[in-house]
């Protein structure tokens, strides 16, 4: 599919929360053609999406019956509403089934087959019937932690390890952001928030298991650690590290800080192999930012892609 025709694909945006509306706007911004919008808030649902945007009124209602909204047979869904596969399944069933690819947020979308292979058989097998494709995109998840380290191993003959450091001030993102790496609760609500996964990063072991798929390595594990980032008696956010190991080495490494105020943002990659590799982005990558345009920018490649679910790693390279 050529760019001109994928830029005319007609979609539809499903959840409008902060990351759902940037989605849309950025969308509309490149010229694709909204055809509708669903969200379950009764603060959305009935409202004109460009009203909704802040832009000017669009014609386009938002509803909160997805059914309605794919009975005007999109060409792809932009789908960001949860973090976990049996949240959205069949919210992903629904649009596949309607004869719609769809680009999502969810997190752990971003490699399904880790924690999910039975519900990843079946939505592969169902987007294949429907001629279909669905991937699951994002900054992390989705970019910064896996698919770019995969990418910079391109001119390596070897590789030994893979070490990926990621630092966001929290504070300079979006409230529910902060509400989930625990900021402003002491330690025991912190521990107990985690324990009941509501506090914590969704998706960094999919992008261990990522990588490891990507360069061919077969993990004997997974391991997954979370630690409040604390100031004095109150958290500020998280410490979060997964590894993947190889026997005892952990070959895989990935290890993310999300805090309010956290010093020195970056993400930094090091890859041990031949020729050894060093890339650190100063600053970091804007997470709100990178997730809208990741997603948008996803559209045509999903477009040409062939039928069934896929990784971001197993795809052509994004770009703009």
């Amino acid at each position: 599919m050529t760019t001109t025709a994928a830029t005319q694909a007609t979609v539809v945006s499903y959840g409008l929360g902060p990351i759902g509306a940037g989605i849309a706007g950025l969308a509309l911004d490149r010229g694709y053609r909204m055809v509708s919008a669903c969200d379950i808030s009764p603060d959305k649902a009935g409202s004109d999406l460009g009203i909704l945007l802040g832009r000017a009124e669009l014609g386009v209602t938002v509803t909160a019956d997805i059914t309605a909204a794919l009975e005007r047979r999109p060409q792809v869904v932009l789908h960001s509403t949860q973090s976990h596969i049996p949240q959205v399944m069949p919210q992903l069933l629904a649009c596949v089934e309607a004869g719609a690819c769809v680009v999502s947020t969810c997190e752990e979308l971003a490699f399904p087959w880790y924690r999910h292979p039975a519900e990843a058989t079946r939505l592969d097998e169902a987007a294949k019937t429907h001629g279909v494709t669905v991937v699951g995109v994002g900054v992390n998840p989705g970019f910064v932690m896996d698919l770019l380290p995969v990418v910079l191993t391109a001119p390596c003959r070897t590789v030994r390890s893979v070490r990926v450091t990621r630092v966001v001030d929290a504070g300079l993102r979006r409230k529910p952001l902060q509400r989930k790496v625990g900021d402003g609760l002491d330690r025991a609500s912190f521990e107990q928030g985690v324990a009941e996964g509501r506090i914590g990063h969704v998706g960094l072991a999919e992008s261990v298991a990522m990588i490891a798929e990507a360069i061919g390595w077969s993990l004997n594990s997974i391991h997954e650690t979370i630690e409040p980032v604390m100031e004095g008696a109150t958290v500020r956010g998280l410490h979060q590290v997964a590894n993947g190991l190889r026997g005892q080495e952990a070959v895989i490494s990935l290890d993310l800080t999300m805090a309010v105020g956290a010093q020195n943002p970056r993400d930094s990659v090091t890859i041990e192999g031949e020729p050894p590799i060093a890339m650190t982005v100063a600053g970091g990558i804007h997470g709100d930012i990178a997730t809208c345009a990741v997603t948008v920018n996803a559209i045509p490649i999903v477009l040409a892609a062939p039928p069934g679910l896929t990784a971001v790693h197993r795809l052509p390279a994004l770009h703009r």
